[in-house]
């Protein structure tokens, strides 16, 4: 599972006086932050000394993006003003395909959706936000944006979109080659490493 991933590459690097947890990764549980106006459960949370000290949230869309990618901005804006306000670092991570389907109610498949400059905008407008100014503005954002491998043959619903991957008998992803701009320093574009050691660092400065 992605999140376990995410959160064994965060504890590997914390080391034993941190605790991470978050599904898929060892007691397999997500823990909830206390916010100041509502209590969260977080895809993975940092804790030192069983109190919780960090939080990451985690989206991964696939699909039908346009239609949500409003509401997925502004909930991402609403949960982290909620629990930087009550003095916990929140990080975001936001997984899109540069290209994925939009499907209709049922299931069949429509056409397809690009990743675009004009979805970019507002990350590129959130990377000049001083996140110790605005408590909405995540403490750090990776946009991570990718090309899954072509599919070989036309797509009539989500079953056969599925199913033509999982006929592959290599799947490579990569990230995407298309420029959306020069990102500053409050957004990490398509680089995890980076992402993480920033994370890292910043949890061992509290």
């Amino acid at each position: 599972m992605l999140h376990g991933l995410i959160a064994k590459d965060i504890s590997d690097k914390l080391g034993k006086k941190y605790q991470v947890k978050s599904l898929g990764f060892e007691e397999g549980k997500e823990s909830k932050i206390e916010g100041r106006y509502l209590n969260k459960n977080v895809d993975i949370t940092i804790l030192k000394e069983e109190k919780p000290i960090a939080g990451i949230g985690v989206k991964f869309v696939m699909q039908n993006y346009s239609q949500n990618s409003v509401n997925y901005f502004e909930n991402m804006l609403g949960e982290t003003a909620n629990i930087r306000s009550n003095n916990i670092p929140y990080f975001q991570i936001f997984i899109i395909p540069d290209k994925l389907p939009y499907y209709e109610r049922g299931g069949k498949f429509r056409h397809w959706e690009t990743f675009s400059l004009h979805n970019a905008k507002k990350y590129l407008i959130l990377s000049n936000d001083d996140a110790g100014y605005f408590f909405h503005t995540p403490t750090k954002t990776l946009l991570f944006v990718i090309t899954l491998p072509s599919l070989k043959s036309e797509i009539k619903n989500k079953n056969e979109y599925v199913d033509n991957y999982k006929k592959m008998k290599v799947f490579n992803i990569k990230t995407t080659e298309i420029e959306y701009g020069a990102f500053n320093s409050s957004v990490i574009f398509n680089d995890y490493e980076t992402y993480i050691e920033k994370i890292v660092h910043y949890i061992k400065s509290i």
